[in-house]
């Protein structure tokens, strides 16, 4: 029996173990979440300031880009985008009224509005395109990131935000 009860132990301290090793991995995990969004709006910020868009800031430049060929409400963009709600009712008034882009109220419901890029907002994402684009071959040669290891970083990621929803959704 006193075997069983070291057996119990030993067993206890392995999952502890593990535990804490998984716990780590998450922690990073999250850490690099956060710091990888940071580091895009920071590469599209430096592209902007090189080009001369003081107009437009990293986050009004990604968020045109996903709007891209769109005509989106603000909650739409918030679900596709991931950004919060004020932050995008802000930064669209901005680029409203800096004529990047367009509003419509919708005609069946007279609340929501409508959002689509002008041509000057297409010349926008047409650079953060062109910056993704460029840095496509690079993530390649230098990094040695191919389209296996993105499927598997996308499947990890999507699970995860999964995961999130769900504790949301269903309060677990």
């Amino acid at each position: 029996m006193h075997s069983n009860s070291a057996d119990a132990v030993r067993d206890d301290v392995q999952q502890s173990d593990k535990s804490r090793d998984i716990k780590h991995r998450y922690l990073e995990a999250l850490t690099l979440i956060e710091r990888l969004h940071r580091r895009l709006l920071d590469v599209i910020k430096d592209e902007f300031e090189r080009n001369g868009e003081p107009e437009v800031n990293s986050v009004q430049a990604l968020l045109i880009f996903n709007i891209g060929d769109n005509e989106l409400t603000a909650g739409e963009l918030k679900t596709r985008g991931h950004y919060q709600g004020s932050n995008v009712s802000y930064n669209l008034k901005k680029l409203v009224e800096a004529g990047y882009v367009s509003h419509e109220r919708s005609a069946a419901d007279r609340r929501s509005v409508r959002v689509g890029l002008t041509d000057k907002g297409r010349n926008i994402r047409g650079k953060v395109d062109a910056l993704y684009n460029r840095q496509l071959q690079a993530i390649h040669d230098v990094v040695g990131l191919d389209a296996d290891e993105f499927d598997r970083l996308n499947k990890a990621l999507a699970r995860l935000e999964r995961f999130w929803t769900d504790q949301i959704l269903y309060r677990l």
